[in-house]
């Protein structure tokens, strides 16, 4: 049997996610492998997170005002 593809969350909901793990490890009651588990996804939530980002900046950057007044993207050169 084929294992399940994850769905892919979207960059608030991996922001969601960063701050309850964030609050989890913050809390008394977790112990070192669930920490170390933790912190693993997380890194990986901020990893996926900052490519996101990056791309949503370079798409920014391109953007470029028409002379009448209108906004486009230029072609990535």
């Amino acid at each position: 049997m084929a294992a399940k593809q994850a769905r892919v969350l979207t960059f608030e909901e991996r922001l969601a996610r960063l701050e309850e793990i964030a609050s989890q490890l913050d809390g008394k009651n977790v112990d070192l492998a669930q920490s170390l588990s933790l912190f693993e996804e997380g890194i990986e939530h901020l990893r996926s997170a900052l490519t996101e980002l990056a791309s949503a900046e370079a798409t920014v950057q391109r953007l470029v005002e028409r002379a009448d007044g209108t906004f486009g993207v230029t072609d990535a050169e």
